[in-house]
């Protein structure tokens, strides 16, 4: 568990050794993976109503944001690599008296810039308000850069199919799929963080300047849905063009397989003819019969093929 504190202008970190240094404020409380002691301590001292893992992840409005006269409880998605996936994992913030409290189970990379910038930049960090604001905006910019990477390769995937330079069909609809899921964690993540927002600026907890970089934070948020929703429908277009070749592909080898159907008929008829038991038979008897019937096979079996061909089936 680090501690931010602020004094005389500059923030420093610390480690949580059981007590606070009355003569500092308090900035921020980032408890990483924390223990049940730790989190009973924090509960029991500024008087929170810090959420167990259970609540954290429900999906009800009721359970992402509540606000009560002294703090804002937010339950928000956050984007985490998972193996080769991203996946959408819950961090709670509770704003209390100005205090930022930070709830999280994993390493996220924006915690991590947000320590820096803090650091580095103190005077822009008055209030737990302000880091909040400034980790959504770290947040939603790192959300667009996979939305640009994803749709740049949607755009590559969509060439590459309507091309036909697809020979590898599992692999590509592995890919389309990997997209898709792509775009639809980053979709969920940005509906719950803009669900968060346009609540903190329904608070009256909040100041003006929070809900003035809160607002922008949520038109670059909303731009973004936008085109969640645009790169979506490109991959319904993708997948539909995809689709259609895999039919193309099938067709033709069901064609060509009609198609030598059609052409052994003939000589399998001639050969059944000929191979029946009859004695009135005179072909049979023909010093040049047996040719005869050869060269009748290979013409009724040339014959079909060149008649498809014609007719453009082949």
């Amino acid at each position: 568990m680090n501690v931010f504190f602020k004094q005389g202008g500059f923030v420093s970190r610390e480690s949580f050794n059981g007590e606070f240094d009355s003569h500092k404020t308090i900035l921020w409380i980032d408890l990483f993976a924390p223990s049940s002691i730790e989190i009973d301590h924090i509960a029991n001292t500024y008087n929170l109503d810090i959420p167990t893992k259970e609540e954290r992840e429900e999906i009800e409005q009721s359970a992402r944001y509540w606000e009560d006269s002294n703090s804002i409880t937010i339950n928000t998605y956050f984007l985490i690599r998972a193996g080769n996936e991203l996946v959408n994992e819950t961090v709670t913030f509770i704003l209390h008296k100005n205090i930022l409290f930070t709830l999280r189970y994993s390493e996220f990379k924006v915690f991590e810039e947000i320590e820096a910038i803090v650091l580095a930049s103190p005077k822009n960090f008055e209030s737990g308000f302000d880091l909040i604001a400034k980790m959504f905006e770290a947040r939603v910019e790192k959300d667009a850069d996979l939305l640009e990477s994803a749709a740049k390769e949607t755009r590559i995937l969509r060439k590459n199919v309507f091309n036909e330079k697809i020979t590898d069909y599992e692999h590509t609809l592995e890919r389309l799929s990997n997209l898709q899921e792509l775009n639809m964690s980053v979709r969920d993540s940005l509906f719950d963080k803009r669900r968060a927002i346009t609540a903190i600026l329904k608070s009256d907890k909040a100041d003006s300047q929070t809900k003035k970089n809160l607002t922008i934070v949520l038109k670059d948020l909303n731009s973004l849905v936008e085109f969640t929703a645009v790169n979506m429908n490109a991959l319904d277009n993708v997948q539909n063009i995809l689709t259609n070749q895999i039919n193309i592909e099938q067709n033709k080898t069901i064609k060509l397989f009609t198609v030598v159907t059609v052409a052994m008929m003939p000589p399998t008829l001639i050969g059944t003819i000929y191979g029946m038991n009859f004695d009135v038979m005179p072909e049979t008897h023909w010093d040049f019969g047996y040719p005869i019937v050869l060269v009748v096979m290979a013409l009724s079996t040339l014959f079909p093929i060149v008649y498809f061909k014609k007719k453009g089936w082949l």
